[in-house]
């Protein structure tokens, strides 16, 4: 348990507020845009490559890199596991987004992955993505629907899953190795996470 106050957090690590959210029923949908442009394609059978081509042309900005430093044995077994399911928002510019589900906790959904390339950003693509993924989530036996989110996400993340009908029910601090300093993400990815490196 971390006392109250400010603490250190060593140089070329990064830190991170999680926000956990939940939901017990399926809420009504938000308004989309109609008419919508996007397309929704089930990745049925991807490859590590293909999964994380994707997890980095959505994550990029936003510091994502679990994805990038798990063993790619136990990357497959998540992406192959009947009960995981992984989609993929296409538009007709190029730009790209990511839902995946994770079903295998009984009566349980989590949104383990869910965003929008740059480029899809404030155009109403992650509210349409997001009445896929509740519909698909509640159209299964589940009895909780849940997701986190942290403070490398974009900073509307926490009230648009609020919005959407999540409840925040825990916060935790990670800390971990900048993935930058590591070349497993580019050095300007991430502008609003301040780069420290190491003396």
């Amino acid at each position: 348990m971390l006392l109250d106050g400010l603490h250190d957090v060593p140089a070329g690590k990064i830190a991170e507020i999680v926000t956990s959210l939940e939901m017990f029923a399926k809420p009504a949908l938000r308004p989309e845009v109609q008419d919508a442009p996007w397309t929704l394609r089930r990745l049925a059978d991807p490859g590590a490559d293909e999964y994380l081509d994707l997890y980095r042309a959505v994550g990029r900005d936003w510091l994502w890199f679990t994805r990038l430093v798990t063993p790619r044995e136990e990357l497959m077994a998540d992406l192959t596991d009947p009960k995981v399911e992984v989609y993929r928002l296409e538009a007709p510019d190029g730009e790209v987004g990511i839902l995946e589900l994770d079903f295998r906790e009984a009566e349980t959904c989590e949104l383990v992955y869910f965003g929008v390339s740059r480029g899809l950003v404030g155009g109403g693509a992650a509210r349409w993505l997001m009445n896929r993924a509740i519909d698909r989530a509640w159209s299964q036996p589940i009895r909780r629907f849940w997701v986190h989110t942290c403070t490398l996400d974009a900073p509307a993340a926490p009230a648009f899953y609020q919005r959407s009908g999540f409840t925040a029910f825990r916060r935790q601090v990670g800390i971990a190795d900048d993935p930058r300093l590591s070349g497993l993400a580019p050095l300007d990815s991430a502008p609003h996470a301040p780069l420290i490196r190491p003396a």
